[in-house]
């Protein structure tokens, strides 16, 4: 690697570490170019040189604190008996991480970036051909709502393909998912709701349970 390179990865990172150490320090509602600029010991302008805006910082930063949603979505997947429960406890899974740090997995999932993810991503990458900025693979796979449409509806139309769902219902199905998990979490993060994590959670998981077994019910009674 250059010594060019070399200083733009040190560059990156000292703002990336930066801004992870204020969002576990501070949270991300207190975050600014300014704050992360003074912790990383370097002006606002010099991070608008390698960052466009403060949510990609976030964005980036963030990726470290949803680790142990990766870690523990195989744990949930064993307890599956088939791969429909396979696909409601990957949503299981989900719902209890974010719940937990709901400004987090809004910023990464849901807030504008000023662009889709994926290009985010494209973007950056093709700009830093360093490890600083790649994420896990499977993080990436994950990242764009577009993207976890498409994991829930692989699932939905191989049932489908057995008759469960009907074809035309599964976008319809999966999309719905989607929005009652961006619903509760906009709600908690407006104080709209007073739930515990636990309690949205549960009610999240009711809510999708409901829906994809009542759908698939419908079909197969028919």
């Amino acid at each position: 690697m250059a010594r060019s390179e070399i200083q733009i990865e040190r560059m990156l990172n000292y703002f990336i570490d930066a801004t992870a150490k204020l969002i576990n320090e501070e949270g991300i509602k207190n975050i600014s170019i300014r704050k992360i600029a003074k912790e990383a010991g370097y002006t606002s302008s010099t991070i608008y040189n390698y960052f466009s805006e403060v949510s990609h910082l976030i964005f980036f930063a963030g990726m470290r604190f949803v680790e142990s949603y990766i870690e523990d979505l195989p744990k949930y997947s064993a307890r599956a008996k088939d791969p429909l429960e396979k696909y409601l406890l990957g949503w299981e899974c989900f719902c209890d991480h974010s719940f937990r740090k709901p400004d987090l997995y809004h910023a990464i999932f849901i807030a504008d970036l000023g662009e889709p993810p994926e290009e985010l991503l494209k973007y950056y990458y093709s700009m830093y051909q360093f490890d600083t900025l790649h994420l896990p693979e499977e993080l990436e796979g994950i990242l764009a709502e577009q993207n976890l449409d498409e994991r829930s509806r692989e699932v939905l139309e191989k049932y489908a393909e057995k008759g469960v769902f009907k074809k035309e219902d599964v976008e319809k199905l999966s999309e719905i998912t989607i929005f009652i998990w961006q619903g509760m979490i906009t709600s908690l993060l407006n104080n709209r709701v007073t739930y515990t994590p636990e309690e949205a959670s549960r009610k999240t998981m009711e809510y999708i349970r409901d829906i994809t077994l009542n759908t698939a019910n419908i079909i197969e009674s028919k």
